[in-house]
């Protein structure tokens, strides 16, 4: 039974869309290696982005929250924390923006979406429902075969894993939209009530493929 439930973290996949709900992606280890793909929705360009997930863990170094990388750009869309500068950053088209000042707390659950407009260059982290400043990015559009991860940092297309900028720790809620979400819309993401789900990828009807060990559980929730 053990080896079963073995083969079945080293090789699951979602053939179908997979309804995720109350659900999460354990990555229980550092390596350079585990990871989910996921597939987003046919897309030919993205001019506007809102990317939206909950993460949990209790690293104490940079790690990679999502990672979208094209043929021109390993960095098209990429969200990490930076441990030693304690800021979020997120590259919109290999170019770097820094947010400070989020209370990252390490074992708990944080929310951090991500919106970027190509139409006025401006991106904007909500962190645990908290808006931060907007901040200019020059970018035209996101374009090409996108691959999506969770769990590593891409420098290739696809590839170019770093041991050191991996995530270890739980991961859920994923949700990718081709437009930037209202204030009111990103709230309701952040209290999990009766929101739009994303319709590049939607964590309610997910395909994605795990390289690997990570493992589907139920969300890890306190008891009340």
């Amino acid at each position: 039974m053990a080896f079963l439930l073995l083969l079945l973290t080293l090789t699951a996949c979602a053939a179908s869309p997979q309804d995720l709900s109350g659900k999460m992606f354990t990555f229980p280890q550092e390596t350079n290696t585990a990871r989910v793909i996921l597939t987003p929705s046919p897309i030919q360009e993205l001019r506007a982005v809102t990317v939206c997930h909950k993460s949990f863990t209790d690293l104490k170094r940079d790690h990679a929250l999502f990672s979208l990388a094209t043929q021109t750009y390993t960095n098209a869309f990429m969200i990490q924390w930076d441990e030693t500068k304690k800021e979020v950053q997120p590259h919109i088209g290999d170019k770097k923006t820094e947010y400070r000042g989020q209370d990252y707390k390490p074992n708990m659950w944080h929310s951090v979406c991500t919106t970027w407009d190509s139409a006025s260059g401006l991106v904007q982290l909500w962190f645990d429902g908290q808006p931060s400043m907007r901040k200019y990015v020059s970018f035209g559009a996101i374009r090409g075969s996108p691959i999506i991860i969770l769990g590593q940092e891409q420098d290739t297309h696809g590839g170019g894993f770093d041991l050191k900028q991996c995530f270890v720790g739980m991961m859920s809620d994923v949700h990718m939209w081709d437009y930037t979400l209202s204030p009111c819309e990103m709230q309701k993401y952040v209290d999990d009530l009766n929101f739009t789900p994303g319709n590049v990828l939607n964590w309610r009807a997910m395909e994605f493929q795990i390289i690997d060990r990570v493992l589907i559980e139920d969300k890890l929730m306190t008891c009340h």
